[in-house]
């Protein structure tokens, strides 16, 4: 029974207590929403709020926008209405001129139709005057026009004439005004300083004490010297100083070339020298390739055959009346391309020709011609344009002058060599006395070299032992001297020196 009350009693406050969570729960619930409800009626109020402020902003603006929209549109309908005006205006003022410009054509056709009239009358009149002419003199209109201008040609005859020739006086004077203007700038563009080439080098020594190894034992070394070079080594009192003379500029350069090697060698006897000789012309066939590049890339001239630039240095050891042939070769090729520029003639023609006017030159002791005839082989043989040919062949007037940059090339020719100091004739015919002297030698059977020294008072000559004895040595000086003689003028004498040497070398092994 106890049991069961309990039972129940648990019940009911189970029940109550049930009742009593539900309740509170529903009040706690009632109070949260409240809260809720109260927060989200305050966020709509400040929405609306928010959207009334939006919306009354966005009417001030409309409001502002509309009025400068009609203000603008006000301002264009005022310049629209401004702009039509002048339109207007300046129509009326258009019609205004097409109406003028209509009562002045009309004018002028008008009148064109007078002139017309005028012009048919005065036709008609000068017809009926010529035929009355005619009637009168006898005379057709051409008949008459022709004897008008007889009788007043020989009327002013001689008043035409002295004005024909006052025309060409004083055209010809402008010409050569010009001429000389053109030359005189030529001659500005280009100046080259001019030394005379003489027939001595000097060499300067050290000290003193090396003439005497130079010289050496009986005078050994220094005949080798000479015979190997064809100079004339001379060594006097000068202080530290060797002339070296000899009429052929490329032997005094082997000379010399051989002797300062030597000197700084210190090793001086016949065997060496022989060996420092054969440098040298080594050397100085370097030397003339060197110079004919540097000439050629001075000048700007691109293109050439290399054998032709070399060539072209020879020259430096060539000389003309005096003159050193390659210097006055880049002189002629600097003063022509100076006057085709002035006158509008082609430039590269000019220098390429002068640079090469001389060519010839470089071995007209070996061929026989005049070194004009020699150049034109030499520069068809190495396909040298024809232009060019054509403007250097005439720079003596063996040729004629078959174009402007012909008659440019001449003309910077002379100029050079006119120059005061550029030429001297009497050091040419020396020159040329000497080479023939040699020439004459070299003639001979036998001979082997021929040197002329001491100014043209001795001429060496070495013999081929193996050809000539030691009688046959006698009668070839003797023949010499008879020929030089016979075929040449010198005043004084000339020693003829025929030297036989005889060499054995063997080798031990």
């Amino acid at each position: 029974m106890n049991s069961f009350t309990l039972l129940i009693i648990s019940f009911i406050c189970l029940a109550a207590g049930s009742a009593l969570g539900y309740y509170s729960r529903q009040t706690i619930a009632k109070k949260q929403a409240g809260t809720i409800e109260s927060k989200l009626h305050q966020k709509i109020l400040k929405a609306k709020q928010d959207s009334e402020l939006l919306i009354a902003e966005a009417k001030e603006k409309a409001s502002q926008i509309l009025e400068s929209t009609k203000k603008e549109t006000s301002e264009r309908q005022h310049e629209l209405f401004r702009t039509e005006r002048v339109l207007l205006k300046r129509e009326n003022i258009l019609d205004q001129k097409l109406s003028a410009f209509d009562k002045e054509q009309k004018e002028f056709q008008e009148k064109i139709g007078k002139l017309k009239a005028i012009k048919e009358s005065l036709e008609s009149l000068r017809k009926e005057a010529l035929e009355n002419l005619e009637r009168v003199s006898n005379l057709s209109k051409d008949e008459a026009k022709k004897e008008l201008l007889q009788n007043l040609e020989q009327e002013y005859q001689k008043e035409i004439l002295e004005r024909i020739r006052k025309i060409e006086k004083e055209g010809w004077e402008e010409y050569e005004k010009k001429a000389k203007k053109i030359l005189a700038v030529a001659i500005q563009k280009y100046g080259l300083s001019q030394a005379q080439e003489i027939t001595t080098s000097s060499l300067a020594l050290p000290s003193e004490e090396i003439k005497g190894r130079i010289i050496g034992k009986e005078g050994r070394n220094i005949r080798t010297l000479e015979r190997l070079t064809g100079t004339e080594i001379i060594v006097d009192d000068a202080p530290e100083t060797v002339v070296i003379s000899g009429f052929d500029p490329i032997r005094r350069q082997i000379a010399r070339t051989a002797l300062e090697k030597l000197i700084k060698d210190g090793r001086i006897q016949p065997a060496r020298i022989e060996e420092q000789v054969q440098a040298a012309e080594i050397e100085i066939v370097k030397q003339i390739k060197e110079a004919g590049e540097t000439a050629v890339y001075d000048m700007g001239i691109v293109g050439f055959d290399p054998k032709l630039v070399q060539l072209l240095g020879r020259l430096k050891f060539r000389t003309s009346y005096g003159q050193n042939v390659l210097l006055h070769s880049i002189e002629v090729a600097h003063l022509a391309s100076a006057l085709a520029s002035e006158i509008g003639a082609d430039v590269l023609v000019c220098k390429k020709a002068g640079i090469l006017h001389d060519i010839g030159k470089s071995v007209d002791h070996h061929i026989e011609g005049s070194h004009v005839n020699i150049g034109i082989k030499i520069l068809e043989k190495f396909g040298v344009e024809k232009e060019v040919i054509d403007a250097m062949k005439s720079h003596h007037e063996e040729y004629p002058a078959e174009s402007t940059e012909a008659l440019l090339v001449q003309t910077a020719d002379q100029i050079s060599g006119a120059r005061p100091g550029a030429r001297k004739d009497t050091l040419e015919n020396y020159l040329k006395r000497l080479e023939e002297l040699e020439g004459i030698a070299k003639r001979f059977s036998g001979v082997e070299k021929a040197w002329a020294l001491q100014a043209g008072r001795e001429i060496r000559i070495f013999v081929k032992p193996e050809e000539i004895d030691d009688l046959a040595a006698r009668n070839l000086a003797k023949a010499i001297a008879n020929r030089i003689h016979e075929e040449l003028k010198y005043p004084g004498e000339i020693k003829v020196n025929v030297i036989r040497e005889t060499r054995v070398i063997e080798y031990a092994r």
